[in-house]
């Protein structure tokens, strides 16, 4: 018998046996159970009783990503920049989840820890594979993840090789992560960078920057992207800076990167200006940012446009801050971004000038 049931009157004709051999018609207004929520709740079972998850790709993904296909062996879509923006966005939300997902299995029962994993669903639409996830081995939190492209699951959809412009692996690195399994480790980062404007002496910098010199070693420096989002975006802006100082050139993709710096603020007190470094020509980091986030900028100053390439987000409506900081906002269909070479003055009302010189290493 049906739990969750529905009774319509259709007002039809049914015929009826009566019994005697028969059929006798009668105006039967005919009660048809209909069970409320058993085609979602197939659904669930098949995907591991997340749907409904807040985090699910489904929920809070791009509406209007279309995953690769065989036409992209013609026309890649990876060529569009909001293509390759939103798509790498995605990859970097997949290792915040791979972290939730981590502490789920461990915190949950049995039951609820079984359940399939939310992680992979932000990096399958786009035909990649978890290659390796790299742990903090103090607190055995993930914060990155090497994604490699797929090629089983692209055959699967007629792709028969990578599209153009499409990365073979992804380090993609999560940012500060508010729960009680990572706040610790990933706080002493974010004070390392705002006490030393550097992240060298992290444990986890030199795993994550030995996973894309790997990476670049095998496949070539052109087919790795390093990314990141917040905290994680200082880490891959570092990576990819060093990378390039030895000669190994990568994409880089940073999502909300960290300006604020006491190290840059004592050296504006003591010289009246926050010392650039040499610049590296060849280094060319997709940086971006939003105006009402407050402790983001960008990777620049005297280096001029060399130094690579500003994006920044003029939302239509007043953001608070989380909205403004959030990595949500760079899948989405309405975001506007203005491309700004690093040395010139945004005409807005906060100037991105002031936030770039504020963010050395």
């Amino acid at each position: 018998m049906a739990t969750w049931a529905s009774a319509l009157r259709l007002g039809r004709k049914e015929t009826v046996d009566n019994g005697s051999g028969e059929e006798e018609e009668e105006e039967e207004a005919g009660i048809v159970e209909i069970e409320r929520g058993s085609a979602k709740r197939k659904s669930n079972d098949e995907k591991g009783g997340a749907e409904d998850h807040p985090y699910d790709f489904h929920v809070c993904g791009p509406r209007n990503l279309s995953p690769p296909t065989w036409k992209d062996f013609f026309i890649s879509s990876w060529k569009d920049p909001n293509y390759k923006r939103a798509a790498i966005a995605c990859l970097i939300q997949g290792v915040y989840l791979l972290e939730l997902d981590r502490q789920r299995h461990v915190s949950a029962p049995p039951a609820a820890a079984a359940t399939a994993d939310l992680a992979p669903r932000w990096w399958r639409p786009f035909n990649y594979r978890l290659t390796q996830a790299l742990i903090d081995a103090r607190d055995g939190s993930i914060y990155a993840a090497v994604l490699e492209w797929d090629r089983a699951a692209a055959a699967a959809a007629l792709l028969l090789c990578r599209p153009a412009a499409a990365p073979r692996v992804v380090l993609a690195l999560r940012g500060t992560l508010l729960s009680a399994a990572t706040l610790r480790r990933d706080l002493l980062d974010d004070l390392r960078f705002l006490a030393c404007e550097s992240l060298r002496t992290s444990a986890r910098f030199a795993a994550a920057a030995n996973a894309a010199a790997t990476a670049a070693a095998t496949h070539g420096g052109t087919a790795v992207c390093v990314a990141g989002h917040s905290l994680g975006a200082a880490f891959a802006l570092q990576i990819s800076k060093s990378l390039a100082r030895d000669g190994v050139h990568v994409d880089c993709h940073v999502f909300n990167p960290p300006a604020i710096s006491l190290a840059a603020a004592w050296r504006r007190l003591r010289d009246g200006s926050a010392a650039e470094p040499a610049a590296v020509p060849t280094w060319e980091p997709h940086v971006y940012v939003n105006h009402g986030d407050y402790i983001s900028g960008a990777a620049g100053g005297k280096g001029g446009a060399a130094m690579g390439k500003l994006f920044v987000a003029a939302p239509k409506m007043p953001q608070r801050f989380l909205e403004a900081h959030a990595l949500q906002q760079w899948w989405s269909n309405d975001v506007e971004l203005q491309h700004v070479p690093f040395a010139s003055t945004v005409e807005e009302p906060k100037n991105e000038n002031k936030r770039m010189k504020l963010f050395n290493f």
